[in-house]
């Protein structure tokens, strides 16, 4: 997956029971150690860490606090958007 950068959200796509973790769980990526391997903290609410985890890029999803700039060009706004998924 590209798109992975240091600090990035990610959500893992896979469970992971011998680390205690389940799909769907959100992560910060803290090191990058080869391409395509990254070291991800999984924190709770209070950002106590319960997991640290060398993870494979194909494990994860990048997750957007923003619009992308691919999607934010194809609406005009907010309901816009939700209109236009309903449109015939």
């Amino acid at each position: 997956m590209t798109g992975i950068d240091m600090h990035s959200v990610v959500a893992l796509l896979e469970d992971l029971p011998e680390e205690g973790l389940v799909r769907g769980q959100v992560g910060t990526v803290v090191e990058s150690w080869a391409p395509g391997v990254y070291e991800v903290e999984f924190a709770d609410d209070n950002g106590k860490t319960y997991a640290m985890v060398a993870l494979k890029g194909e494990q994860l999803m990048r997750l957007h606090h923003q619009p992308v700039h691919q999607a934010a060009k194809r609406c005009s706004g907010p309901m816009h958007s939700l209109f236009s998924r309903f449109s015939p």
